[in-house]
């Protein structure tokens, strides 16, 4: 697996080899985060990346995720995938605020 990391770090580009390599090696996460990425769900907030699941909307710091995957069983989920592929490839949207804040400013409408 480090492979696809040294790759993705000399050429940031999820083309089609790497991609059949990253499910691959990660089946279905890795499926689940290719389709987050092309579909925009990544995002990169001043504070945190939110990755946009099926259900929710799941917070991603470091090595942690609030998905119930990581939280209850303790598992690498496909959010933390979908951000490192993300962060390596440079293909995340950028938005200019602070999620916390955000989220408070949505829930009070």
């Amino acid at each position: 697996m480090s492979e696809i990391w040294d790759r993705l770090k000399e050429k940031p580009e999820l083309n089609e080899e790497i991609r059949k390599e990253i499910v691959s090696a990660f089946g279905r996460k890795g499926t689940s985060a290719l389709e987050a990425i092309d579909l925009g769900r990544v995002k990169k907030y001043l504070d945190f990346f939110v990755v946009e699941g099926k259900t929710a909307s799941y917070i991603v710091e470091d090595d942690f995720c609030t998905c119930g995957d990581f939280l209850y069983r303790g598992r690498a989920c496909w959010h933390l995938l979908a951000v490192r592929l993300a962060r390596k490839t440079g293909r995340y949207e950028r938005v200019d605020g602070w999620y916390q804040e955000i989220v408070k400013g949505k829930a009070g409408k």
